[in-house]
């Protein structure tokens, strides 16, 4: 079971029980993203389909923006832990095969994972491959805008796996490289509801031949 974090929550949950229906809640939210859309998602429905007293509901969330914000985390938590178990067992050869990996993750996700193609790591979309809705660049972090978060997670598998001096100019780099595949990633989406598969060969060269400039 993933963990959301406490502070996307009013009430932690402390007890099994409370968690497994944090989780229905998260699960459902995800399935009726994909069926409906953001705009027509009730904090009503999620209860309902969760089976859940909407009164509870609002125990662990302020309202349908604090759910989303909660699934956009639990999903860049999966994709993280999809990356370094991956890690774990792939043979690699170069740091640009981390690229590779970590793209094709995030395509298998917006291909499999409920909710995934409308919202992600935070922005939600209109449709597959956007437009984004304003007022959702920043639902990771209130501060900070989706991406930057994004970036800042990615940093240390990077730097494990290339070796590279930890810094401004890293961390500049990394955010690049995450708002270019994001955008081209979108565009491969746009293009086909299972992404474009040349638009995704596009985006890892597009990727790997910046991020040279700046990985040894």
């Amino acid at each position: 079971m993933t963990n959301v974090s406490g502070e996307t929550l009013r009430r932690r949950p402390a007890q099994r029980r409370s968690l497994e229906r944090v989780e229905r809640m998260l699960d459902e939210c995800a399935r009726l993203l994909d069926e409906q859309g953001y705009e027509a998602l009730t904090t009503k429905e999620v209860a309902k389909r969760a089976e859940v007293p909407i009164g509870t509901f609002y125990q662990f969330f302020p309202d349908k923006q604090g759910l989303v914000r909660a699934l956009a985390l639990r999903n860049l938590d999966a994709f993280l832990d999809r990356i370094t178990a991956r890690l774990a067992t792939a043979e690699l050869s170069h740091w640009t095969d981390v690229v590779d990996l970590a793209i094709d993750e995030f395509v298998g996700m917006k291909r499999t994972t409920p909710g995934f193609a409308v919202v992600d790591f935070g922005e939600v979309l209109a449709a597959p491959g956007g437009p984004v809705l304003r007022g959702t660049e920043r639902m990771l972090d209130a501060a900070l805008e989706n991406n930057v978060v994004v970036a800042d997670r990615l940093r240390s598998l990077t730097i494990e796996r290339a070796g590279a001096p930890a810094g401004p100019n890293l961390d500049r780099a990394l955010l690049v490289a995450v708002e270019a595949a994001d955008t081209v990633l979108k565009l491969a989406f746009r293009a086909d509801r299972d992404g474009d598969p040349d638009l995704i060969a596009e985006c890892k060269h597009l990727v790997r031949r910046y991020l040279s400039d700046h990985l040894p």
